[in-house]
């Protein structure tokens, strides 16, 4: 077991070997010479080393003493640290959060964002774990991640939240699918595929749920395939309509690689969130780091 060792010793130790002169040094830590000697003593003891070797007219360092006095110096500045940082006093020591958020978003948009991030608050140092957001959370409430970033619906309790952007989405096709095999009713969903990442469609229920309800929408043949870029491959190879996030399909829309189905329907718009456990001990940063997140745009 490691023995305690008493800080008020290591500093009486710091100082002693600073002016060589244990009155010196007792008048400057404001305690009688006997009890600065008391303390040198009782390090020694606890050490089972000589640290000073003095004569009536000198005081000087002994090996072990020179050995000690580095590690004595670098303690007592962390010791002094430790009262900035609880006092909110000077910079703030480095410290490391680990957010999660799903493949797609961390390649396009947060990855890029960590230099940025770094330079708005140079101690915070930012790791990347990739899942879809079912795992997320339950690694956030499992206290393996500090925090997620995702727009799904929050079901649990004790989860405390930033709002970061809206996430839009568009219901897209390659325009030469939708010039050979119309896509004007909802009718005309049985000659087509639909493409989303999941069987409860996710994606395609921002889309259905903005429509009158007594459409139907039963299509000739569904792909689920886990990943919106894979959904996004698909349906650029023209094997199918969906709904995809907007930010992921502008570029395409642009340039026209993509087109608008049901262009006159603007689908849900949902939100972006930084997502953590409620009661985080890093609350306070990870609150920060919302607020930073929420300046750097989508793309």
């Amino acid at each position: 077991m490691t023995p305690h060792l008493d800080l008020e010793s290591i500093r009486c130790f710091e100082r002693a070997a600073h002016y060589l002169n244990f009155r010196q040094a007792a008048d400057e830590l404001a305690i009688s010479p006997s009890a600065f000697s008391d303390r040198i003593t009782r390090l020694e003891s606890q050490l089972n080393e000589t640290l000073f070797h003095r004569t009536t007219r000198t005081v000087e360092l002994s090996a072990a003493g020179r050995r000690l006095l580095p590690v004595a110096q670098k303690l007592m500045s962390q010791a002094q640290e430790v009262y900035r940082v609880a006092r909110g006093e000077g910079a703030q020591a480095p410290f490391t959060l680990t957010v999660g958020t799903r493949y797609e978003l961390g390649n396009s948009w947060l990855v890029p964002a960590l230099t940025p991030l770094n330079l708005e608050e140079p101690n915070r140092h930012i790791d990347l774990v990739f899942g879809d957001s079912e795992s997320l959370i339950s690694q956030v409430l499992g206290g393996n991640i500090d925090a997620a970033i995702t727009s799904a619906r929050l079901t649990h309790h004790g989860l405390s939240t930033a709002a970061l952007h809206p996430e839009r989405y568009a219901f897209v096709a390659r325009p030469q699918l939708l010039k050979s095999v119309e896509f004007t009713k909802p009718e005309h969903a049985k000659s087509h595929t639909l493409i989303d990442v999941h069987p409860e469609l996710p994606l395609f229920r921002y889309f259905q749920e903005v429509r009158p309800p007594q459409e139907e929408w039963t299509f000739g043949r569904r792909e689920h395939l886990g990943t919106i870029s894979a959904a996004k491959f698909r349906i650029l190879e023209g094997k199918g309509v969906g709904v995809l996030p907007l930010y992921f399909v502008q570029p395409e829309l642009k340039a026209r690689k993509l087109k608008r189905v049901f262009s006159d329907t603007e689908p849900l718009v949902d939100m972006f969130r930084l997502v953590w456990k409620t009661g985080h001990p890093m609350t306070p940063e990870l609150r920060n780091l919302g607020q930073a997140l929420a300046t750097i745009a989508l793309k």
